[in-house]
């Protein structure tokens, strides 16, 4: 069959679909078909905080040029062509956090490496594994097998001279290593990011003669991580931590190459560490348009060769909740999934407990780590998904994602370029004004509940172990998704702690239950997000309704039923619940069901699926006293 002939049916097939959709959405919205516009299928686009659309559906009229193999310049399908596809991406793990003694330090990363972990993250300095004895944390850890990545902030010096005395000490007693370069650290200075996210961190003069230092080894050793994940843990969208990455990506370039390092030599020195969230097409896309971004900074350096930089994909911190916790493990899965098949060099899992005050739950401190490391051990030896390199190529979504992905960050990177670059956007407050509007709009959706938390805005378990009062979460620097509706769930803590018991609301449920239901399973599922009961004892019963107030034991009410129902009784069933001693009355409902009522007749608030719930859950919980 012609080129031609492929396309007239393609476009025929989308056709009949546009029919089809049209059809549909016209019955969903009660008009006429003919009323629908000419691509129906734009009412079911979606925007993300970038402003990217994604369609529906994806067809041969999305097609892009087909992009080079992996290995190759742009490097979007993977940086290495010849990696091991038995091994798939490196299986990373955090270690030295809060642990004083190397030795214990060096027992856990042992026991890791014996399990299945591959690569090692090690924290040092401050609270963390004291810095001058990372050499005795890596007794026995044989570094041309399991890549180092320090992360010790202002001591990354020390930690970093440690580390190259210990390679001296084992090249000159024979360590058996015949390629030094198989044998790779990365010393991660961050200090550009990390004059972002306010974390302590060496200058950048410093980090600038630590590659110096780095260049001239037989092993391959980079100085400096550009860490992207101070940006999506302030609230960041995915382009614009990928732009503000590249922007202090080129910062660093400018002031290696400043130093006398080659161009060449200076891409060698830097690496990058990005967020995977848990919607799996946009990190698979991210991954590969941060390639894309990195390889065209190179080019225009005049290095294209040297642009395949490696990435260090952390399951975003951003995205872990509190409550009910346990929901973290699937989202942490969809994330390694995600970095996996978008072609992260290393992933690292946050245990699924890493948001929740240590001792909460009734698990082993080492149980968390387990599963972190198992969830990519799954993912690799049983699902096989490293067998294959950018097992996304291809793909009209996953490719048309990523080109749009790389624009937009291409977009604010040029902006960052115009204010003056990195140093001069972060002086200004460019990244930070624009990362904060993000987070702000985010936080509108989650409160809005147009953006579904399970666990926290919706299917909340309100039944789950209370948090200890007043505790805070290890994760409290990062604008966590769940933080407002957990606020208010604190409230409700303290309230039980006080009272013996929750603050509750009584339902009122008007009708049969096949018409109350769903009025009653909303309103339940609501109130529970902010750590209100919801008490439901069936049908109201409008002549014995002030028996089962006192028995209810509160002053606030929901009206649940039917539109119709609300228009025939709701005006007397408000009436009785104040007769009854309500001081309150909400409906769980639209306010047009009320438009005739007035005065003591109309309810003190209407409860929709799209209010701001954080805001009116707020309010409830001042309205029924709980501090």
């Amino acid at each position: 069959m012609s080129h031609a002939s492929q396309a007239e049916d393609a476009a025929r097939d989308y056709a009949k679909w546009q029919k089809a959709v049209a059809a549909v959405l016209a019955k969903a919205r009660k008009v006429d078909v003919a009323d629908m516009p000419a691509e129906p299928e734009r009412l079911l686009d979606t925007t993300t905080y970038d402003g990217v659309t994604v369609a529906p559906l994806y067809t041969r009229r999305d097609e892009t040029p087909e992009t080079t193999l992996p290995g190759v310049f742009p490097f979007v399908r993977g940086r290495d062509a010849h990696r091991d596809v038995n091994r798939g991406w490196l299986v990373s793990a955090s270690f030295g956090a809060g642990e004083a003694d190397p030795k214990a330090a060096n027992q856990t990363i042992l026991d890791g490496l014996e399990n299945g972990i591959s690569a090692i993250w090690l924290s040092a300095g401050g609270t963390d594994l004291p810095a001058a004895t990372v050499a005795q944390a890596l007794d026995g850890v044989l570094l041309d097998l399991a890549p180092l990545t320090l992360d010790a902030g202002a001591e990354t010096v020390t930690a970093a001279e440690a580390v190259l005395t210990l390679l001296d000490e084992r090249a000159a007693a024979g360590d058996g290593v015949s390629d030094r370069s198989a044998v790779t650290v990365s010393f991660g200075a961050a200090p550009l990011t990390s004059g972002f996210s306010g974390r302590g961190d060496i200058d950048l003069a410093t980090a600038v003669a630590l590659a110096q230092t780095a260049a001239g080894r037989a092993e391959t050793v980079r100085a400096i991580t550009v860490d992207g994940t101070a940006f999506h843990n302030a609230g960041s969208s995915d382009a614009e931590e990928l732009g503000a990455a590249i922007a202090a990506g080129l910062e660093y370039l400018r002031a290696l190459t400043g130093a006398g390092i080659t161009i060449s030599a200076a891409l060698g020195q830097v690496e990058f560490r990005f967020s995977a969230t848990d919607d799996q097409f946009q990190t698979i896309a991210k991954f590969r348009a941060a390639r894309r971004l990195w390889a065209r900074i190179a080019q225009v350096c005049g290095a294209s060769e040297f642009g395949g930089a490696p990435q260090h994909a952390v399951t975003s911190a951003a995205m872990m909740s509190q409550r009910d916790p346990w929901v973290n493990m699937l989202r942490t899965t969809l994330a390694a999934f995600g970095a996996g098949v978008g072609g992260a060099d290393a992933v690292t899992v946050l245990p699924f407990d890493a948001a929740v005050p240590e001792g909460t739950l009734e698990t082993s401190k080492s149980f968390g780590a387990r599963i972190a490391r198992n969830t990519q051990l799954l993912l690799l030896e049983e699902s096989h998904i490293g067998r294959v390199l950018d097992p996304g190529a291809g793909s009209w979504y996953v490719e048309d994602l990523t080109v749009a992905i790389a624009a937009k960050a291409w977009e604010f990177f040029q902006q960052i370029e115009a204010d003056g670059g990195y140093a001069a956007a972060l002086e200004s407050g460019l990244i930070a004004d624009r990362v904060a509007a993000t987070r702000t709009a985010r936080e509108s959706d989650i409160a809005h509940r147009k953006t579904s938390l399970t666990g926290v805005n919706e299917f909340p378990n309100l039944d789950e172990k209370p948090l200890p009062v007043d505790s805070e979460s290890p994760l409290a620097d990062v604008a966590r998704y769940a933080a407002a509706f957990e606020a208010l769930r604190d409230r409700s803590d303290r309230y039980l702690a006080d009272n013996g018991s929750r603050p509750k609301v009584f339902l009122a449920a008007l009708g049969p239950v096949a018409e109350h239901n769903g009025r009653t399973t909303f309103a339940s599922n609501l109130l529970a997000s902010g750590g209100i009961e919801a008490v439901n004892p069936g049908t109201l019963d409008l002549a014995t309704v002030a028996g089962i107030v006192r028995e209810a034991d509160t002053a606030v009410a929901v009206l649940c039923g039917t539109d119709k129902r609300y228009v025939a009784d709701g005006v007397p069933a408000v009436d009785a619940l104040r007769a009854a001693g309500i001081t309150t009355v909400l409906l769980a409902g639209p306010e047009k069901t009320f438009a005739e009522a007035e005065g003591q007749d109309r309810p003190d608030g209407f409860l929709t699926a799209r209010i701001d719930a954080v805001s009116a859950l707020s309010d409830l919980l001042d309205t029924l006293g709980v501090k």
